[in-house]
């Protein structure tokens, strides 16, 4: 008798009543009420069930509560879908009370005293056991497990459910029992009770658990020494233990060597098979269907109120076996079947999520591109089915929030089931905190702007990061949804990572399915979050001091002492008041006017790096081939040096500039928590990883051969040769087939790590002074964090013309914009580098590519032999409107190729002598020295005097037409 028939027998109808807080559970009341509502149930008898098609299955099986109240106002009667589910679950909630208390669990040893299958129970009426199933829901008792009757012969237990015309007798499946109920129903041509046997099984949280069952170890013993002889059990182990990516057990360890404490109970391979077999029947898919949409709404109230998986960690079974399903993305499942089952899913607690992972990462490459491709297909699906905007996010969108949470657990799968590396990691200097409070506590503001990175809780508890894969079963591209970083509202979304991230989710807390695109929107508003944070704090402590405020992060230096004056400021900005370094920089050259809208923190970053990388100067080394710099060893300048450049990488970041800085890969992995190893040299070394690896390969005699020993040499900053022994007395230990695996891992060590340690501390503890609050760490990887500093090297100039504006009377249909972009796109890549660096300040692409780059090209006058001049600090074009195509080619050619380096020199001194200045131009002139850009031109002849200054003024329009000098040169000549 079901619950439902059980209340109408009894005259009694319920109202179930929510009051849903914020705080606790939800609390619920019943009472009864005769003629104010009615209840109904699609039954699911079992006995009467059929086969159905996908499209009625819904309707043979879900279960819902319908409230009619004639009586009552329109809003009464218009409640909501997530009320009416949870009205469903609350009402089957109480139906297994029902049951238990007049059915009993099926164990004879059970001690719960409202089981009827407890020795101690009394035996209660429908109505008793109604009223009573209602307490015991209302206080959260405890729900017994089901235990099916099992007779001591199992061959006769078998026969006697195989000769059942309705094998009602079957309680949990196994594969022989599948296969037996798929003989019968081949042989009747007739597949019904194959259907009902399916649906009832897949539908029942206790009979799904306990179904295809790995053997008992003894009982696998006894039917391999029946089968087999001792040497065949030896080779079948021995074949066993290669197929590791199909194996039912997992191993102890996960694929790249970490602990796996957890292991599964269910026959993978078992269920494999059956699933093959069973989705070869076209009436089973419907009932599989079916099956999931009953199961999973009572298996998320078990995992949210019953704590079940503490009690009995093989529920994960249920989710084991559900996802070996390889047609979940169909159609059939997409629509309600596997969104119920991600909402249950994403109940399971942390430990549970990690064992899934550990478990997922042993099944190889297929089956776990399967699986991310099923999360991905629902997230996808999902979101093109629906409108979001700012009234309707996608953060509120349940499916797809539970989908991604899924889809996570897949992600840390594809890194544990590849390369990993967990071993070698940097130590982090983390400083103490203070137990003095912060003007931010004292304002209530901790929660935003709260010290430390973010670590996601399921990558603590697997041990594992994402900067650790070196090379994931799936690339981490794979994991992007275009759908979701198109739809998203970063603004929101961050407002709900920093503050609301209890009670709201926020995709950046999943950062794996953003592009870089998206995460950098997310990091620019945590950056201008603190931007205007200090500058808030700046004028509350001005106020209260009684001082002038000073809101920015003013850096005033001299064009030749760049490096100097910006190291000796922000060498004193950081021990003085390290948090200005999160305020907005503005800079300011000495004796020079203009205002930093952003083209003089360009120009600034330019110079300084230039300067910086410099090889005279000998802070680091370049290397021809790869067209990189590394940290010079043997570097005479101090560590503060090194410093600067960490915080200028640093400022870069949080101020959205890009600078053209050529590290290999290995130094980002090293600023994100990795040390270098073997690995990283293809990058920064390659002509020694290529020998270290033939080290590696070499099959002859390694001592009489090669005759290498633990003892290296390298040249220091004046080419002398330097011994480092690798091990205590490296010279004596020669390099054999046995060791040389340990000698490569030493010598990379020392090349990437020990050599360079005190120059990369101190340009790590820089680049740390600006981002150690940033959730830079959290949110991108090593690769994305050098888009970000460096820009993208792939220029898209198509991409470019579709996104530039136009203005002072051009329009994209001008014969002269058509003119220009032909021959943009006839240039080699070289001249469009110059291009870009002349229009912007940088020859690298935003990240996103140029499409992201918003350029304007502006009308310049008439046809002229003036140049094409720009604003580097609002990536405008000032183009003349040329007569043709040549004369345009010819000006812009000369433009982007004079306007830095000493071709501009040799032709300003040209236009000065012609005006009277006779002095040389020898490079050891204090007064010349090294003119390369156009805002030191402007420095140099500040130097003249007033006198020299009005005589340029005369010359102007004719300097600007031989070096193509900015536009924004100009106006600091007339200023």
């Amino acid at each position: 008798m079901t619950f439902d028939s059980l209340a109408l027998h009894a005259g009694i109808q319920l109202v179930l009543v929510y009051k849903m807080t914020s705080l606790t559970y939800a609390q619920l009341s019943v009472k009864s009420q005769v003629g104010c509502a009615k209840t109904e149930l699609f039954n699911c008898d079992n006995k009467r069930s059929s086969a159905v098609s996908p499209g009625t299955a819904q309707c043979d099986i879900r279960a819902s509560i319908t409230l009619e109240q004639p009586d009552c106002p329109p809003a009464c009667r218009q409640a909501s879908e997530s009320s009416r589910m949870n009205r469903a679950t609350a009402k089957r909630l109480i139906e297994r009370y029902f049951r238990q208390l007049t059915e009993g669990c099926g164990n004879s040893n059970c001690t719960n005293e409202f089981c009827a299958s407890c020795s101690t129970s009394q035996p209660l009426g429908n109505n008793a056991a109604a009223a009573k199933a209602l307490e015991l829901f209302k206080v959260n008792a405890k729900l017994c497990d089901y235990y099916p009757s099992v007779e001591s012969d199992e061959n006769s237990r078998l026969r006697r459910e195989m000769s059942t015309e309705e094998f009602s007798d079957v309680h949990y499946l196994t594969e022989h029992t599948v296969c037996r109920i798929l003989s019968v129903c081949e042989e009747e041509g007739n597949y019904s009770a194959l259907v009902r046997v399916v649906g009832r099984i897949f539908s029942n949280a206790d009979a799904l658990i306990k179904s295809f069952r790995k053997e008992e170890p003894s009982a696998a013993a006894k039917t391999l020494n029946s089968l087999k002889s001792k040497d065949e059990e030896k080779q079948s182990d021995q074949s066993s233990e290669k197929k590791l990516s199909s194996s039912a057990s997992p191993p102890d360890e996960t694929p790249n060597g970490i602990p796996n404490s957890f292991e599964s109970s269910v026959d993978i391979d078992a269920v494999r098979r059956v699933y093959d077999k069973l989705l070869s029947v076209d009436q089973v898919e419907s009932a599989l269907v079916n099956a999931i949409i009953y199961l999973t709404p009572n298996v998320e109230l078990d995992l949210e109120y019953l704590d079940v998986y503490e009690a009995n960690p093989d529920y994960l079974n249920i989710f084991i076996i559900v996802m070996e399903n390889s047609n979940l993305h169909s159609p059939e499942y997409l629509e309600v079947a596997l969104p119920l089952f991600c909402k249950a899913m994403s109940k399971l607690p942390l430990t549970a999520l990690a064992c899934l992972s550990k478990l997922w990462s042993t099944f190889g490459l297929p089956h776990v591109r399967r699986m991310m491709e099923t999360f991905q297909q629902l997230i996808t699906f999902t979101v093109v089915s629906n409108e979001y905007g700012a009234e309707n996010l996608i953060n509120d969108d349940e499916t797809v929030v539970a989908a991604t949470k899924c889809l996570r657990v897949v992600f840390y799968a594809s890194i544990l089931g590849g390369e990993v590396d967990v071993e070698h990691n940097e130590e982090d200097d983390e400083d103490g905190e203070s137990d003095e409070l912060t003007l931010h506590e004292l304002l209530g503001e901790e929660r935003l702007y709260k010290k430390g990175p973010r670590v996601d809780p399921l990558e603590k508890e697997l041990g594992v990061r994402p900067v650790d894969g070196v090379k994931p079963l799936i690339p981490f591209e794979d994991f992007v949804n275009e759908s979701v970083n198109e739809v998203i509202e970063m603004d929101k979304d961050f407002t709900f990572f920093k503050v609301n991230a209890e009670t709201k989710f926020s995709f950046q807390s999943c950062p794996f399915i953003l592009s870089v695109i998206t995460k950098s929107q997310g990091l620019y508003y945590d950056n201008r979050i603190r931007m205007y944070s200090e500058r808030r704090l700046t004028a509350l402590y001005s106020m209260a001091q009684g001082q002038q405020p000073n809101p920015y992060l003013k850096l005033k230096v001299r064009r030749d002492h760049i490096i100097d004056d910006a190291l000796i400021r922000l060498e004193m900005i950081s021990m003085e008041n390290p948090s200005d370094l999160k305020k907005q920089l503005y800079v300011e050259f000495e004796d020079e006017q203009g205002v930093d809208e952003g083209g003089v923190s360009k120009e600034f970053f330019q110079l300084v790096l230039e300067e910086i990388f410099n090889l005279d100067i000998g802070m680091f080394t370049y290397d021809d081939d790869t067209k990189l710099f590394w940290f010079n060893s043997s570097s005479l300048e101090n560590e503060a040096q090194y410093t600067l450049i960490g915080i200028v990488l640093g400022l870069a970041i949080y101020n959205n500039c890009i600078l053209d800085v050529h590290f290999p890969m290995v130094v980002y992995r090293k600023l994100m928590g990795k040390k270098g190893t073997f690995l990283d040299l293809s990058d920064s070394h390659p002509v020694l990883h290529q020998s270290l690896k033939e080290v590696l390969e070499y099959s002859g005699s390694l001592e009489e051969d090669m005759m290498l020993t633990f003892q290296i040499s390298h040249k220091d900053l004046f080419g002398n040769p330097v011994l480092y022994d690798l091990k205590e007395k490296g010279d004596r230990i020669p390099v054999t087939k046995e060791n040389r695996q340990e000698f490569v891992h030493l010598y990379a060590d020392y090349i990437l790590n020990k050599s360079v340690e005190s120059q990369f501390k101190a340009f790590k503890k820089g680049f740390l002074m600006v981002t150690n609050e940033s959730p830079l760490k959290y949110l991108f990887r090593p690769e994305e964090v050098e888009l970000l500093i460096c820009g993208s090297r792939k220029l898209d100039f198509e991409a470019l013309e579709k996104t530039t504006e136009y203005d002072g009377g051009y329009t994209k249909d001008s014969q002269i914009i058509k003119d220009f972009w032909e021959t943009i796109h006839s240039f080699g890549e070289e001249q469009k580098r110059l291009f870009l660096q002349f229009t912007t300040g940088t020859d690298r692409a935003p990240v996103g590519g140029l499409g992201k780059l918003k350029m304007i090209i502006a009308k310049n006058g008439s046809d002229s032999d003036r140049l094409p001049t720009s604003h580097t600090c609002f990536n405008a074009l000032l183009l003349p409107e040329y007569s043709s195509k040549d004369k345009l080619k010819e000006r812009l050619l000369k433009a982007i190729t004079y306007a830095k380096g000493f071709g501009m020199l040799h032709h300003f001194g040209e236009v000065l002598r012609f005006y009277g200045f006779h002095f040389s131009l020898h490079l050891s002139d204090p007064l010349l020295q090294p003119c390369l850009g156009g805002g030191k031109l402007c420095h140099q002849l500040s130097k003249l005097g007033l006198h020299h200054i009005q005589v340029a003024l005369q010359f102007q329009d004719l300097l600007v037409q031989i070096f193509g000098v900015r536009a924004c040169i100009r106006d600091r000549l007339v200023d």
